[in-house]
């Protein structure tokens, strides 16, 4: 009896695992920090150690909670990933294994949910990595490296591709990413069963408008819409979504009538109700722009945020979607806003967790 009540009590449905990644700083001691996070209060507390890696900039969790995956940009550009394994009750991480980018500034990675591969996306190398993994979660050595061809109109960011995210649809069939270099989304067809994953897709890739820049993208909960953030324009696409096809129906900007400044969009996010998104800004708005979903997965704009730091390179929603997390890289902080369920906006709790450099926000659950 003592023993259910216990494990009750440690998969209270209103606590969450988050796990934030960092850019080193300058003595080269970040990495992965674990909290712990109240849905109903908002509330946080550190549950561990940081687990100390370069440059950890982007995060993936397996669907069974058992690992995590950790892009490391290393010194100079190059890089690799490590695998963790990671104890959904306590939130401890445990290094296992690491593997080589194969291309310069890995910057996106993620985890199929049969736990067979993990996708890796190199910005400068302008590649992507297929990785098998073993029944534990670690790295196998027979990796499939996929190179990009193409360019576009800025010079100083489009003079060659650029990988920037590698998205898996819905059910794990495809695999999306987003080339902020060639202006265009790249399309994979995913078979797990495969030494080698990733093959094109019938539609291979589709196109944006020259100087876009493509960045991070995002499906709608019931998996018929997907979105886009443009890094250059800062702006959102909004397209139909069906077995690898993206179908574009809309473009909306970021950015306020009367701003002048500097843009640079970064993340892009839907509340798990399919209701409202959210995008990032960084440059000099340090804000995030907020749309209303209607039926059709189209956009209307109803209000912008400030993130109360500087360049939010990342954000999470929590599962309940009450409330919304912003990694503010420059400012060194973590900020907590409440969501209205009802209207989408937010506001500011002043709770905030003070981390130098996060770059990457994952929520994950707690269980026995």
């Amino acid at each position: 009896m003592l023993f259910l009540f216990s494990s009750v009590m440690a998969q209270k449905s209103n606590e969450y695992h988050l796990l934030i990644g960092t850019y080193s700083n300058k003595d080269k001691s970040n990495g992965i920090y674990v909290y712990k996070f109240n849905t109903e209060s908002g509330t946080f507390e550190s549950v561990q150690p940081v687990t100390s890696s370069v440059n950890a900039s982007y995060l993936a969790i397996s669907q069974d909670r058992k690992n995590v995956y950790a892009v490391s940009e290393g010194g100079g550009g190059k890089g690799g990933v490590n695998s963790y394994s990671f104890n959904p009750a306590t939130g401890a991480l445990k290094f296992i294994n690491s593997a080589p980018s194969e291309g310069d500034h890995p910057c996106y990675v993620s985890v199929d949910d049969k736990k067979k591969f993990v996708f890796v996306g190199n910005y400068s190398g302008g590649n992507l990595l297929s990785i098998p993994l073993n029944a534990d979660g670690s790295f196998r050595t027979d990796v499939q490296n996929i190179k990009h061809q193409g360019s576009s109109i800025v010079k100083d960011r489009q003079d060659k591709p650029h990988v920037h995210s590698v998205v898996l649809s819905p059910d794990d069939r495809y695999l999306l990413v987003p080339d902020l270099g060639a202006d265009k989304v790249f399309q994979y067809r995913v078979d797990v069963t495969k030494p080698q994953a990733l093959s094109p897709a019938s539609q291979p890739f589709t196109a944006v408008k020259p100087g876009g820049g493509p960045r991070h993208l995002t499906f709608h909960p019931n998996g018929k819409y997907a979105y886009l953030v443009l890094e250059l324009e800062a702006a959102v696409m909004a397209f139909d979504y069906s077995d690898g096809k993206l179908e574009p129906k809309q473009t909306i900007t970021m950015v306020a009538p009367d701003f002048k400044g500097k843009v640079s969009a970064a993340d892009i996010h839907v509340s798990p109700d399919g209701k409202f998104l959210y995008a990032s800004n960084r440059g000099e708005a340090n804000e995030l722009a907020i749309y209303s979903i209607d039926k059709a997965g189209k956009l209307t704009f109803v209000g912008r945020q400030s993130v109360l730091g500087r360049i939010p390179r990342n954000f999470a929603i929590d599962p309940t979607g009450k409330f919304l997390l912003t990694a503010n890289q420059d400012s060194n902080d973590v900020i907590v806003f409440k969501r209205d369920l009802k209207t989408g906006l937010l506001t500011p709790t002043g709770k905030k967790i003070q981390v130098e450099k996060p770059v990457c926000l994952k929520f994950v659950g707690i269980k026995p």
